[in-house]
């Protein structure tokens, strides 16, 4: 079976976490929530507006968002970093599983770049 998607379809899905993207938050558990990313979860977060992302083609097909480094972010609460979440004003819009890492409270953590990836169907 035959099937196609333009490339500006994933990139509308990509576009509308770059574009209502404002925090960028490490967490202690995967959130289910923007509550549970913002509060429950929360270990250290960043501001982000648009331009810490950028789009291309996917390195395996269709297209993806890379998501800039943060450095320096400010340790809140310390414990150990399993997931980053992107949240807007209201709406928990990605969260990614991260290496786990023990962060302690009153430090900083370095954030690499990462890609959310959206590939073509097979």
């Amino acid at each position: 079976m035959t099937k196609y998607v333009h490339d500006e379809v994933l990139d509308a899905a990509l576009d509308e976490i770059r574009d209502n993207a404002t925090l960028l938050v490490v967490c202690s558990q995967y959130p289910t929530t923007r509550t549970e990313a913002v509060s429950t979860y929360a270990l250290a977060d960043v501001i982000v507006d648009a331009s810490d992302f950028s789009k291309a083609n996917g390195d395996t097909s269709g297209r993806k968002l890379t998501v800039a480094a943060q450095d320096d972010v400010p340790i809140d609460t310390g414990g150990t970093a399993t997931h980053v979440a992107i949240c807007d004003p209201t709406r928990l819009l990605y969260v990614n599983e991260v290496t786990s890492q023990q962060l302690n409270a009153g430090g900083t953590t370095d954030l690499p770049e990462w890609d959310i990836e959206l590939r073509d169907p097979s």
